[in-house]
């Protein structure tokens, strides 16, 4: 596939060009004036010999130099118009007399080459070769005194024609993988960009609902440890051991989500236990939310919890995603709604889990949160294909349910 826009050279190319074109139009500049007015003698057969004049005089001079200076100063455009140069030029070598050829045919090899390798006509660029080709080969110009007029086409300009044309598609195609090969780097990369924010996302996510809760159990408990320290040393030390297990229990989650992110990618249940660090214990699930529900107890919120239906093995992701919408929601009664009674109902089902929190409202909190949980939420259950609902209730309070589909067994 070509390129319709005409290239554009890069600036050491059109160096190279200008020094071309210096080059070559000082050397046959200065061939044309110094062979004005000689003869050239040519052997046409065994013991013939004919004189051919070269162009004399200050006419044919300026003729000869005006020719040389066509020519190769065409050349400079040859990277930006190939196909423009092309013709300037074979039109310049047409005109140039037998005898002083040399003046106008090295810019015309030099032609040839860069329309089929620059050109991005490639029909337009073929049909132009070998009209130019054909012109300058039948002219009855001798190019050489060595190689008859006849075989110059077939053993000059012919294989360097094809040999440019090949040059051409190899770089096109040299192009076009450099193309490729840049626009899957540039997708590997975004990918990992990808990759690596929402790595990030779930990170802040796991330690968003693991320190939320914990902390703000904790606050509330050693507040209420210091209120009632002087009258009630007693329950003010049952408080504070409610801050420790609280404590003890962050530290657990978060050791296990360091424990995770730090894991090598062997499967260590595949290898020799033997000098490798310990598994991280299981991440909580359904079977912990009474010790949940007994640690928010703690901080003087009446909590229940109902489990409904036949509960069966679920996938460690499913049952972590409902514990978490269960503490936050818990969470955020225990900051937003002081004196409020939670009721959490687990509901098995053979084609779905039902999680549904819900309070009957109380005196609010400080703050009013930055939502950030309920994101999290939704997020870790819509890669289960889950979904979740949150909202007032007519009644009073707050309502948060989770529904999540599962496989029929």
């Amino acid at each position: 596939m070509s390129n319709r826009r005409p290239l554009r050279p890069t600036r050491g190319a059109w160096l190279f060009d200008v020094l071309l074109v210096l080059a070559l139009g000082i050397t046959t500049v200065y061939y044309g004036i110094d062979n004005a007015g000689n003869v050239v003698v040519r052997e046409i057969a065994p013991g013939v010999h004919s004189v051919v004049p070269r162009p004399s005089g200050p006419g044919g001079m300026a003729f000869m130099v005006t020719l040389a200076l066509i020519a190769s100063g065409a050349l400079a455009l040859r990277r930006r118009y190939p196909l423009a140069v092309l013709c300037v030029v074979t039109a310049a070598t047409l005109a140039t007399p037998s005898s002083v050829l040399r003046l106008t045919f090295y810019a015309f090899v030099i032609a040839v080459y860069s329309a089929a390798v620059y050109s991005p006509y490639r029909m337009t660029t073929l049909a132009a070769l070998v009209v130019s080709v054909a012109l300058v080969g039948t002219s009855g110009n001798s190019v050489t005194p060595i190689l008859p007029n006849e075989y110059v086409v077939l053993l000059i300009l012919a294989p360097m024609a094809v040999a440019a044309v090949g040059l051409r598609s190899w770089k096109l195609r040299t192009d076009e993988s450099r193309t490729r090969l840049s626009a899957l780097e540039r997708e590997q990369a975004d990918s990992l960009r990808r990759a690596v924010e929402q790595e990030r996302a779930r990170i802040a996510r796991e330690l968003h609902d693991v320190v939320t809760h914990n902390v703000s159990v904790m606050i509330i408990q050693a507040g209420a440890a210091r209120k009632i320290m002087k009258n009630s040393p007693d329950q003010a030390a049952e408080a504070l051991l409610a801050v420790e297990a609280g404590g003890r229990a962050a530290m657990t989650e978060l050791r296990h989500v360091m424990g995770l992110l730090t894991m090598p990618d062997t499967d260590l249940a595949d290898g020799d236990p033997a000098g490798m660090e310990p598994v991280p214990a299981p991440q909580p699930g359904l079977d912990q939310l009474e010790s949940l529900v007994a640690r928010v107890r703690d901080t003087g919120l009446a909590v229940d919890l109902t489990v409904t239906g036949t509960p069966r093995p679920l996938a460690p992701g499913i049952e972590l995603a409902a514990y978490r919408v269960v503490q936050e929601a818990l969470t955020n009664t225990v900051k937003h709604a002081s004196g409020a009674t939670a009721h959490v109902t687990v509901s098995h089902a053979p084609d779905r889990l039902r999680v549904e929190v819900t309070d009957t409202g109380g005196h609010p909190g400080e703050g009013t949160g930055s939502g950030r949980g309920l994101i999290g939420l939704r997020e870790r259950l819509a890669v289960h294909g889950g979904t979740l609902t949150t909202g007032r209730r007519l009644t009073g309070g707050y309502r948060v349910e989770a529904l999540i589909p599962l496989e029929t067994p």
